[in-house]
């Protein structure tokens, strides 16, 4: 244990020598935790409308105005004919034409129905899906208020109408904040945490020091460690700091308790920093080690169901998910923020990760004691 310890300190001193360590472990992480929250924003708004009003009446101006003071569109188009606001479209001025055709109050007041016409510009999936859904919601809502208008005396004849109420468990009010804030943290802790791991030994083969480690009494299990341990705790640190910000930021306070993430970040902290030094035994150069590193970082942190629903990727992928440490993290983190999950909740997440810990850590000490045998 003697020989542990003086490689961690010697492992301390050799991080905090080098400032630009310091700069990168925690005050980019930080700054990236303070602009990527408010740049992921999943609520569509500033949707540019154009119009083709052939009706010009009291229902489809009522039915305009609606929309506009709906908050999420703007009228920068209002077109007499529809090629004329196509071209609109096609010079970027709006995304989406919502046309009115003629007699369009009369047939609603006469025959009970009454067609729309909606052209969406779809080069941004997200944005013309979210706003043309947005867009028939409004005008379904329309579509309520003006039949209720016309109910003049309901008991003797009534309209049969279901209403659909919904309640959104564990964020009722459906800020975006509070469940991508938990994934971008992971996301962070995991790039600090297989970048830096993955460089550690390919440092040591490059400045010449390895050759006096291998002849040195320290056996194979201490070196991983002490290469381990540093790392361990200055994530540990960025994930305190990250949690800060996250409460007094973003106002963001767990239903479950901090010793839950923690006790969790610990095990995942063990399974990440053993991937990256099992990259590291493996990588010649730092440029290799960083580039494998961000290529396994990347594929993680994109099927992980922090950008996108694990159900709605294929079923291969999510199999993929399966066998991603940082999947697990994003979930334990949501569970604790959001639903207050203990200990016992996230059991089995908990086995996953001490298996992948197991699994990478014990891979690595295998494969450095091959290379240096």
């Amino acid at each position: 244990m003697r020989m542990l310890k003086f490689l961690l300190q010697k492992e301390l001193k050799q991080i905090l020598r080098d400032p630009g360590i310091i700069r990168v472990l925690f005050i980019m992480p930080m700054i990236q935790l303070l602009i990527l929250p408010l740049a992921a924003d999943y609520e569509i708004k500033n949707i540019n409308l154009g119009v083709v009003d052939h009706d010009h009446s009291v229902y489809s101006r009522q039915l305009i105005n609606k929309i506009v003071s709906s908050g999420y569109f703007k009228l920068k188009d209002y077109s007499p004919t529809f090629n004329q606001g196509l071209k609109a479209i096609e010079s970027d001025k709006t995304d989406l034409i919502l046309e009115i055709p003629t007699h369009f109050e009369r047939d609603l007041v006469k025959d009970n129905q009454s067609t729309l016409f909606i052209a969406v510009d779809a080069i941004n999936g997200v944005k013309a899906g979210l706003g043309g859904a947005y867009i028939q919601q409004i005008i379904g809502d329309y579509n309520k208020q003006v039949r209720m208008q016309w109910i003049q005396q309901p008991k003797l004849n009534p309209l049969p109408t279901i209403d659909v109420t919904s309640s959104d468990w564990y964020n009722p009010n459906m800020i975006y904040k509070v469940f991508m804030v938990p994934g971008i943290l992971v996301m962070l802790v995991t790039m600090i945490g297989s970048t830096f791991a993955s460089n550690n030994i390919v440092r040591e083969k490059e400045l010449g020091t390895i050759e006096q480690i291998n002849v040195s009494p320290i056996k194979k299990w201490q070196f991983i460690l002490g290469k381990l341990i540093p790392f361990w705790m200055l994530a540990i640190g960025v994930l305190t700091i990250g949690l800060l910000i996250a409460r007094f930021v973003y106002g963001i306070v767990p239903l479950g308790h901090y010793a839950t993430i923690y006790v969790f970040a610990t095990i995942y902290l063990l399974a990440i920093l053993g991937l990256g030094l099992l990259m590291s035994t493996y990588a010649q150069t730092q440029q290799q080690s960083m580039l494998v590193s961000f290529f396994v970082t990347m594929i993680f942190n994109l099927l992980s169901g922090l950008y996108t629903p694990i159900e709605s990727m294929p079923y291969w992928a999510q199999i993929i998910t399966k066998f991603n440490p940082v999947t697990y993290f994003i979930q334990v983190m949501r569970m604790v923020m959001l639903k207050g999950s203990g200990l016992a909740d996230i059991k089995f997440q908990i086995l996953a990760l001490i298996g992948f810990a197991i699994f990478f850590n014990g891979w690595a000490i295998l494969n450095y004691r091959k290379r240096t045998a």
